[in-house]
């Protein structure tokens, strides 16, 4: 390569560099005008994570943002981390496309995948490691729809260990069900005891999803599963690194709701593709 078309392509490169640097700025200032004008927001970061061009769309660019939000709540303010897909050409910005023929929304196109470090031997309820086809499943356990949705497709994929190996991610939402963070603590408790099918018998469980009271939740959780844990054995050290592994997890492939199913490492939107496999 000429010095001149060197200099080129060098100058080429620094100028996408600086208009990427300059437009994740924009994008990043405007999300936080957006969502300063919340009363209930105290303090806020925004960052641009990173960006994947859009085939579809020329001129646009899809970008994975995560928010660091402080919201005001009692007795004391709450913290909130999120991750979320915007679309940009640089002048106009939204929250998605649809494929009009396909139906499809863009956004599922440049979800994160569920990369193969996640699947750790601790998630893996059922199933063989090497079977044919993983799915991972993130749930509350007192999610309704859950409730009905995830024992079902447990027993139906369990049958068939060398087909499918069922990895499991604790994703309890406070906000809904303030019994189902207890409940979760109180699982990974039994299963670090060596206890059999303790997600199958925590949907069981019979506990108001609003319930407070740690007694209680225990009281439900140990009739259910003939176990005597109590209120201390929920705050150990390998109960909290158990959970937030789940968590972690959950936020990097952005998990927003429950049940959300990875199928062989791409998000499952129907849920149903582990029934539709030979």
């Amino acid at each position: 390569m000429s010095l001149m078309l060197k200099l080129l392509a060098t100058t080429l490169l620094l100028s996408s560099l600086l208009n990427a640097t300059i437009l994740n700025k924009d994008i990043e200032n405007f999300l936080k005008k957006s969502f300063k004008g919340n009363p209930n927001i105290v303090a806020l970061k925004v960052k641009v994570e990173h960006r994947v061009p859009v085939e579809k769309l020329k001129g646009w660019e899809a970008f994975v943002v995560s928010v660091d939000a402080t919201l005001k709540a009692k007795p004391k303010n709450r913290n909130v981390k999120q991750k979320m897909i915007w679309f940009s050409n640089g002048e106009i910005m939204t929250q998605d496309f649809v494929d009009m023929k396909s139906g499809i929304s863009l956004k599922e196109l440049v979800s994160p995948s569920f990369k193969p470090e996640y699947y750790k031997k601790a998630n893996l309820i059922y199933g063989n490691e090497n079977a044919k086809h993983k799915v991972a499943i993130f749930s509350d356990p007192l999610c309704p729809f859950c409730r009905n949705y995830v024992p079902e497709a447990i027993n139906y994929m369990k049958k068939q260990p060398t087909k499918f190996a069922i990895y499991y991610y604790h994703f309890p939402l406070p906000s809904l069900h303030p019994a189902a963070v207890e409940l979760v603590k109180a699982a990974i408790v039994a299963e670090l005891q060596g206890k059999k099918d303790v997600i199958l018998k925590l949907y069981k469980v019979n506990v108001d999803a609003k319930e407070r009271d740690v007694k209680k939740i225990l009281a439900a959780f140990n009739k259910e599963m003939k176990t005597n844990i109590k209120p201390l054995d929920l705050n150990s050290d390998a109960v909290k690194k158990y959970i937030l592994h789940d968590l972690t997890v959950a936020d990097a492939v952005m998990v927003g709701g429950t049940p959300t199913i990875f199928f062989d490492g791409k998000l499952d939107k129907t849920k149903r593709k582990f029934r539709e496999v030979r």
